[in-house]
C-alpha cells in the first residue's frame, strides 16, 4: 500500500482530533449535570402516590378495552429506573421526574443554570416510603387478582370520596311504592246513601212509589177495600259546618185509589232545627215545622154523618238556651203548638166548620241536670202554659180555655253509638176555665231511645204523652199515651230489615171511657245498587173501645221500588 500524501495525513490527524475534543466535551458535561444540586435529594412520598394512581388509571383503561396482552401490561406498569444510591441523580433532575415528564435538554448548559441553586426540598424518611409503596403495590396486585377470579370489570371511580375518611353518603331519593299498588280503604256500608252537597249542606233525598192494599180504607167498623198507589218523598240535610248545627227533615206522600172504594189522602210535613255555640259555656237553639194529614180515625172527637174526615194543621216553634255550671246545666225553653181544621164534609151534602176547635198551646219549660257521668245526667223538669181556643165559646156554649202545668223527672243517656236518648216520666194537668168541664190529669210518658248492641241492630224506643182537646158537650177531652218498639237490622250488606210493635191508650175524662189502639209492622228492602231497592212491608192495626161504633181492623200490604242519593 502507497504511503498517504503529506497533506492526507494532516487531514486525518484532524478530524482524530476533533472527535476526541468532541467525546470529552459530552463526558465533561454530562458529570457536569449529573453533580448539579438540583438533581439531589431525597424521593417524596406524593411523587410515588402520583406514579402509583397513574399506572393504576392506564391499567384501568386498558382493562376496559380489552386489548391489552401480558407482554403489553408488563411494558406499561415497569416504572423508570431511579437510582436507589444516594447521589447518583441531582437533586433537581429527581424530582423533575417524580413530577413532570422528561423533557429533552436542547442545547448546552449556561453558566447561569449552574449556578442557580435548586429550593430546599424537606427529608423524609425513606424507610417509610418504601414499606409504603410495598403495600399499595401488594393492595393493587391483589385487586388485579380478585378481578381475574371472579371475571368483573373494574369501573374506575371519577370524583367520588373516599368512604373512609366521609363515610357513605345517603341515596338522594328513595323508591317508593306504585299509584295502583296502594291499599283501598273498604266501604263499611256500600249501600248506604251519598247524598247531595247544596252550600254547605248535605242533603239525603229518598223516593218511594209503589202500590197497596188495605183491607179497610176509611178506617170504619164497616169499611171496604181498596187497591191504591202511593208515592212518598223524604228530604234530610244536615249542616256540615265547623261551627253551630243545622237539622232539616221534610216529607210528603200521595195515596190514591186505583179501584174499589175511593182513597184521596195528602199527608207531610218540614221541620228545621238550628243550634248556636255561644262563649262561656252557653248555647241557644230554634226552631220550627209544619205538618199536614187528615185526622185520625182513633180521634177522640166524633162528627155524625161526616164521610170524611177533616184535615189537620200543626204549626210548632220552639227557642231556648242552655248553660252549663260545672257538673250542673240548666235549660229554659218556650213552645208554641197551633192547630186548625178543616170543614167536615157530611154525608148528606155540606160540610161542618170546625173553627171551635181551632187551638193554640203556649208551654215555658225549665229544666236541670246534674251530670253523674259523661254518659249519665238525671233531670228534673217543670212546665207551665196555657191552650187558648180561637173561639170564647163552642158551639155547645162552653169555654174551654185552659191552664197547663206539669212536672217530670228523667235521665240523659249518652254511652256513644251504644245508647243515647232521654226517658221521662212525671205528671200533667189541665183546668179548663168552665166549670162545668172537669180537669184533665194524668201520668205524662216521654221517651227517645236508641240502643245499638251490635253492628248493624238498632233497638228504638218511642213513648209521648198528649193532651186532647174536645168539643163534645160535657167532656173535657182525654190523655192518650203511646208507645213503640222497633228493630232494624242488616240482614246482608244488601238487605234490611225491621219490625215495629206499638200500643196506644186513651183515657177519656168527663165519663169513664177508653180506647186500646195496637199495631205491628214488618218490611224488608233489598238494595240492588247504592241508589235502587226493593221494598215491601205489611202492617195491622186494630183498635178496641168502650165507645160505640170506634172499633176497627186494618190490613195493609205495599210493594214498591225505593230511589236514594
Amino acid at each position: 500500500m502507497a504511503p498517504l500524501p503529506p497533506h492526507h495525513r494532516r487531514t486525518r490527524s484532524f478530524g482524530a482530533l476533533t472527535l476526541a475534543a468532541a467525546g470529552a466535551v459530552l463526558v465533561c458535561g454530562e458529570a457536569s449535570a449529573q453533580m448539579e444540586p438540583g438533581l439531589r435529594g431525597p424521593v417524596l412520598e406524593r411523587s410515588i402516590t402520583d406514579d402509583l394512581i397513574d399506572g393504576q388509571a392506564r391499567r384501568d383503561e386498558q382493562s376496559l378495552l380489552g386489548s391489552r396482552t401480558a407482554l403489553d401490561t408488563d411494558i406499561l406498569d415497569a416504572r423508570p429506573y431511579t437510582p436507589s444510591s444516594a447521589g447518583a441523580l441531582a437533586d433537581d433532575e429527581d424530582s423533575a421526574s417524580a413530577t413532570t415528564p422528561a423533557q429533552v435538554r436542547q442545547g448546552p448548559l449556561t453558566d447561569n443554570e449552574l449556578a442557580d441553586p435548586a429550593p430546599s426540598v424537606e427529608p423524609v424518611d425513606r424507610a417509610q416510603a418504601a414499606a409504603t409503596l410495598n403495600q399499595q403495590r401488594a393492595a393493587a396486585v391483589d385487586a388485579n387478582e380478585a378481578d381475574l377470579v371472579t371475571g368483573t370489570v373494574r369501573t374506575p371511580r371519577a370524583g367520588a370520596l373516599d368512604d373512609v375518611d366521609t363515610g357513605r353518603a345517603a341515596a338522594d331519593s328513595t323508591r317508593t311504592g306504585a299509584i295502583e299498588g296502594l291499599t283501598r280503604t273498604p266501604d263499611e256500608n256500600p249501600y248506604a246513601p251519598l247524598g247531595l252537597r247544596l252550600g254547605t249542606f248535605i242533603v239525603t233525598p229518598t223516593l218511594e212509589q209503589g202500590i197497596g192494599w188495605t183491607s179497610n180504607a176509611n178506617l170504619s167498623p164497616d169499611g171496604e177495600g181498596s187497591t191504591f198507589s202511593e208515592t212518598a218523598l223524604r228530604l234530610n240535610a244536615i249542616s256540615d259546618w265547623s261551627r253551630h248545627s243545622a237539622t232539616i227533615d221534610a216529607d210528603v206522600s200521595y195515596r190514591k185509589s186505583l179501584s174499589a172504594q175511593e182513597i184521596s189522602e195528602i199527608e207531610g210535613g218540614i221541620a228545621g232545627q238550628l243550634r248556636l255555640d255561644l262563649a262561656d259555656r252557653w248555647s241557644a237553639f230554634v226552631g220550627g215545622g209544619y205538618r199536614v194529614r187528615p185526622e185520625s180515625a182513633s180521634s177522640p172527637e166524633t162528627i155524625e154523618d161526616a164521610v170524611s174526615r177533616p184535615t189537620r194543621h200543626t204549626f210548632t216553634g220552639n227557642a231556648g238556651v242552655e248553660r252549663d255550671l260545672g257538673p250542673l246545666r240548666l235549660r229554659l225553653a218556650g213552645d208554641v203548638i197551633r192547630e186548625t181544621y178543616g170543614d167536615a164534609e157530611l154525608s148528606g151534602g155540606g160540610t161542618l166548620p170546625q173553627d171551635d176547635r181551632d187551638t193554640t198551646l203556649a208551654l215555658v219549660r225549665m229544666r236541670a241536670g246534674y251530670e253523674l257521668s259523661p254518659a249519665l245526667r238525671p233531670f228534673v223538669e217543670a212546665e207551665i202554659g196555657r191552650r187558648s181556643y180561637d173561639e170564647e165559646f163552642d158551639r155547645n156554649g162552653y169555654q174551654r180555655s185552659a191552664d197547663r202545668y206539669g212536672v217530670r223527672a228523667g235521665v240523659e243517656v249518652d254511652i256513644q253509638e251504644k245508647l243515647r236518648g232521654e226517658i221521662s216520666a212525671g205528671w200533667v194537668s189541665e183546668n179548663p176555665e168552665d166549670k162545668r168541664l172537669p180537669t184533665m190529669s194524668g201520668l205524662s210518658l216521654a221517651a227517645n231511645l236508641a240502643w245499638s248492641p251490635v253492628r248493624g241492630t238498632t233497638v228504638a224506643l218511642d213513648a209521648s204523652t198528649e193532651v186532647e182537646g174536645s168539643t163534645i158537650p160535657g167532656k173535657t177531652g182525654s190523655l192518650y199515651h203511646s208507645a213503640s218498639l222497633s228493630v232494624s237490622r242488616e240482614l246482608r250488606q244488601n238487605l234490611t230489615g225491621s219490625v215495629l210493635a206499638g200500643i196506644g191508650w186513651r183515657d177519656y175524662f168527663g165519663h169513664d171511657e177508653s180506647d186500646l189502639v195496637l199495631r205491628g209492622e214488618a218490611s224488608l228492602t233489598w238494595w240492588l245498587n247504592r241508589y235502587a231497592g226493593i221494598t215491601g212491608r205489611a202492617s195491622h192495626e186494630v183498635q178496641r173501645g168502650t165507645l160505640p161504633d170506634r172499633d176497627y181492623d186494618e190490613t195493609r200490604v205495599y210493594l214498591g221500588m225505593t230511589f236514594q242519593r
